[in-house]
């Protein structure tokens, strides 16, 4: 199956990415079929082969959801925008568990009320009393 996708190039922190169309379980760093344009994050510039894009979709070929995200907000493509970002399992679980205990934690309290983790307001701290330095025993002679 061909996907457009991105490759990215350029130096250690100064992202650049091509956009490519090749097989899908290819490397994005070896050889693709046909280059597609090209982004650069740091300045949101943005250069595509819009006919060449329309052509190779038409032809059957599968978009990334980024790829995909950024074609439908340049109107090239005119479906609705994907879900590009994966949470895991296991962050899903931690999620759903910490939703429960803020669940949990506003049941107590009734509507329109504080939320019962709401620290009450108190009066600032007052100093404590500074202790009393005993003097220094004066020498008798």
């Amino acid at each position: 199956m061909l996907t457009i996708r991105f490759s990215r190039i350029g130096k250690r922190k100064m992202p650049y990415y091509r956009l490519i169309i090749s097989e899908k379980r290819k490397d994005t760093f070896g050889n693709y079929l046909e280059l597609l344009g090209n982004y650069n994050p740091r300045s949101k510039e943005l250069n595509l082969k819009t006919e060449r894009i329309k052509y190779w979709v038409s032809k059957g070929a599968q978009c990334s959801n980024t790829v995909h995200n950024m074609l439908v907000r340049e109107g090239i493509i005119e479906e609705k925008k994907r879900k590009s970002v994966r949470i895991s399992q296991r962050r899903k679980a931690k999620l759903a568990g910490k939703k429960d205990r803020v669940v949990a934690e506003l049941k107590p309290g009734a509507a329109g009320k504080e939320p019962a983790t709401a620290a009450p307001q108190t009066e600032a701290p007052k100093p404590q009393e500074l202790k009393k330095e005993e003097a220094p025993a004066e020498d008798k002679e």
